[in-house]
This record gives C-alpha cells, sequence and structure tokens, in this order.
C-alpha cells in the first residue's frame, strides 16, 4: 500500500505546499516540522525551477529567491534526509518534468525512494506522456501522482482510473495563487473520480483560508494550500516557522468540524 493513502486514514487531509529553500534550507526544514506538529497530513515541497508555469507571482518569487541563494536538488536531498529524522508523514516533491529529466530520472526517483520522498508532482507532464517516468516511478514505489483540472473534461475518468497515490484535483483555471472565490463546479469533476477509483483526491489551488478549505475538503478528501503559506514564508522569512505551524492548526482545525 502506498504510503500516501496514510495521509487519508484519519479523516480530512491538510496538505500544506513549501517552497525548498525560501528564504534558506533550515528555515524549509523548521516549517516542515512546525506543519506536521500541528496538523499537516501530508507535505508537498517545492523543487525551484527557473520556468515554473503552473505557478503565480506568490511561488514564482519564493521559487527565484530559493534559486537566487543556491538551492540545488541535492541540497534539497540532503535536506529531506534530515527532515526524515523526526518527521513520519508523507512527503511528496512538486516541481517539473525537466527538473527530473536534467537530473536523470532513474537517479532522481531512486534517491526519493532512498530519502523516504513516496511521491512527485509534475503539473507539465502530459497524462498521455507519462510513461516517460512512470516505469522508473514504479520501479522504486515512487507515485507519479496525477493531475486532473476543469478543462479535463472527459479525460477525467481515464485518469482516475490509472491514478497513484492521490489525485490532485485543480480547483480553477490559470495559475496557483489565493483567490476570493472557488466557482468550478468541483463536485461533478468528483463524481466522475469516485467513479472510477479508491484513491482519495484533494483539492488544491486558491484556497488560503478556513472556510475555503473546509468547503474543498467536504467535496473531496483534502484541501491543498500553497500561495498562502509561501506569503506568510515570504513575510517572515527565518520567523516563519511558528507563524506556519498556527496557520496550519488552524486550517486542520477547520477541516474537522
Amino acid at each position: 500500500m502506498s504510503n500516501i493513502k496514510n495521509a487519508f486514514k484519519n479523516g480530512k487531509a491538510f496538505i500544506p505546499f513549501i517552497t525548498c529553500g525560501d528564504p534558506d534550507l533550515n528555515t524549509t526544514i523548521a516549517c516542515v516540522t512546525e506543519a506536521t506538529a500541528n496538523g499537516a497530513d501530508l507535505i508537498e515541497l517545492g523543487i525551484p525551477f527557473s520556468d515554473p508555469t503552473a505557478e503565480g507571482p506568490v511561488i514564482q518569487e519564493a521559487s527565484e529567491r530559493a534559486l537566487r541563494g543556491g538551492v540545488t536538488t541535492d541540497k534539497i536531498f540532503d535536506m529531506v534526509r534530515k527532515i526524515r529524522e523526526t518527521v513520519s508523514v508523507p512527503m511528496v516533491f512538486m516541481t517539473y518534468a525537466n527538473v527530473v529529466f536534467s537530473y536523470g530520472a532513474e537517479k532522481f526517483i531512486g534517491t526519493c525512494n532512498e530519502i523516504g520522498i513516496d511521491g512527485i508532482i509534475l503539473p507539465d507532464l502530459p497524462f498521455e506522456e507519462r510513461d516517460e517516468f512512470l516505469p522508473v516511478c514504479e520501479k522504486y514505489d515512487v507515485d507519479l501522482i496525477s493531475l486532473v483540472a476543469p478543462t479535463s473534461e472527459e479525460r477525467i475518468s481515464m485518469i482516475a482510473k490509472e491514478a497513484k497515490g492521490f489525485l490532485y484535483i485543480v480547483s480553477s483555471l490559470g495559475v496557483t495563487g489565493t483567490r476570493s472565490e472557488i466557482t468550478t463546479d468541483l463536485g461533478a469533476i468528483v463524481d466522475v473520480v469516485r467513479k472510477n477509483t479508491d484513491i482519495p483526491c484533494a483539492i488544491g489551488f486558491g484556497i488560503s483560508n478556513p472556510a475555503q478549505a473546509k468547503k474543498m475538503a467536504d467535496l473531496s478528501d483534502g484541501a491543498i494550500v500553497g500561495s498562502a503559506i509561501v506569503k506568510i514564508i515570504g513575510e517572515y522569512k527565518e520567523k516563519s516557522p511558528a507563524k506556519v505551524g498556527e496557520f496550519v492548526k488552524e486550517m486542520k482545525s477547520a477541516l474537522k468540524n
């Protein structure tokens, strides 16, 4: 059984996204530790990339800060090794296909297995091209996590049937970022997913407050929050871990009600 399923075994899952190395890797370690101590069920770690096509300005700027600070994939791997000394919740990487391809898929995914990364999310990898990485992921027992978007339409059932770990449902068209309102008919998307797979699904993109998180988790199996957390880290920098912990606690509490 995929370790990722453990994130969903105790009710609705809260999944924070954190950009690795913003403002530095020690702060990332502290933010992950605080997030898990305050109820995060699964951690999404963003590996910075110079051309993050799915990201809005908040996460783009965080990636740029991290890259300017000298973050590399190898340094992030070492950081995860340190995190795994104390943190046991499932963790996944969110990055781009070029990061994995340029590092070497076999080496990258093999290292994920070695350091305790349970899955990878590649938002720029079309479902039809997943076979470029899927056999290697299966070899090393690392889930290649698929995304479905409002534009996926008739492809949703096909993607759901092949889903690994959990299915990432994109709430809105466009890039990541906080939104005042999410108007997509996500219930219809989740219904199609439920008919085609037993794999959990979680909704992300645009969720920034407890009310939105609860609404999304009520529809699905969990809520994913990125920009709102990255914004806190961008504002408070080295002093952000405690703030991240408070935010995660508030969001997780909303999911329980």
